[in-house]
């Protein structure tokens, strides 16, 4: 028994000595379609948004974002790229860029279907929004 499950292999699985950033590589590589392409734009928007962003691999193969906290999550469906923001109710969204996960109290989505285009700059605030949002959160914790 114990042959059998040390030979299996998951894809999603954490490999002994990848990081967070070499996982989110390999789940862009191994889309290899439009999900793929979205998820690394969204992640390039990301970095520049904050360029101190930490990226996390969570949840059995999630994406994860963070800076004082989780940002967005960015995970992959057949025919969605949802990204997850995880204080998104707490936002302001001018450009009406949430589509998705609107009924919650906590938290708000984008999902991206193939062929849409990214209002980079909304997406681009809305992160620094949320980003904003954290550091006040944290800063409050403390006192």
């Amino acid at each position: 028994m114990k042959k059998a499950t040390a030979s299996m292999k998951k894809s999603s699985a954490k490999e002994e000595g990848d990081s967070p950033s070499q996982l989110i590589d390999a789940r862009i590589r191994e889309l290899d379609d439009w999900r793929g392409e979205t998820l690394a734009r969204i992640r390039k928007l990301i970095k520049q948004a904050d360029p101190e962003v930490i990226e996390e691999w969570k949840w059995r193969g999630v994406p994860v974002w963070e800076h004082a906290g989780i940002i967005c999550t960015g995970e992959t469906y057949k025919s969605v790229v949802k990204m997850t923001f995880a204080k998104g109710a707490a936002l302001e969204d001018p450009s009406g860029l949430f589509n998705s996960s609107l009924e919650g109290n906590t938290r708000r989505a984008i999902d991206f279907h193939e062929g849409d285009k990214i209002d980079e700059a909304a997406l681009k605030a809305l992160i620094r929004a949320a980003v904003a949002l954290n550091r006040s959160k944290k800063k409050s914790k403390r006192v």
